[in-house]
């Protein structure tokens, strides 16, 4: 169904179809950016991870399952890759040594970052394609879409 078609729905139909749009689309979206980026031996879980933890900082391994909402034991064959390639380390958290933080190497954080780079290049380029009024309502879709993620 069209977009414009929307608003000629009536009572939860309307609703039930906005859903599926924007189900559709986020999944296209989240799938094309996936392709969008650098080639090498990560896949989308291990690069995610990564990103996480060039953009946040050290991350215990409970809190990375959490966020992904993934079990630990997945979320530990996902690091062990990222270690193993030397993209991240194990530290002793300084504060609790019980705890083990997973931190970024250096050539993590440039793979990060080029993932970044390469995914904000391709969107940037269809943004400036689009009108002013275009981009101001997405910008507000985005808040709206973070809100709901949050919730």
């Amino acid at each position: 169904m069209r977009i414009e078609a929307i608003g000629q729905l009536p009572g939860t139909a309307e609703e039930d179809e906005l859903g599926g749009l924007l189900r559709a689309a986020v999944g296209r979206l989240y799938r094309r950016f996936r392709s969008e980026r650098p080639d090498g031996e990560l896949g989308d879980a291990a690069l995610a991870v990564l990103t996480r933890l060039h953009k946040h900082g050290p991350q215990t391994l409970t809190a990375l399952s959490g966020i992904d909402r993934v079990s630990p034991a997945s979320m530990s064959q996902t690091v062990n890759r990222l270690t193993s390639a030397g993209y991240a380390v194990r530290t002793r958290d300084a504060e609790d040594r019980r705890k083990v933080l997973l931190s970024a190497t250096d050539s993590g954080h440039a793979v990060a970052r080029a993932a970044r780079a390469k995914r904000n290049a391709w969107l940037d380029e269809r943004l400036r394609a689009l009108s002013p009024e275009d981009r101001a309502i997405l910008a507000r879709a985005a808040e709206l879409l973070e809100a709901i993620a949050d919730s």
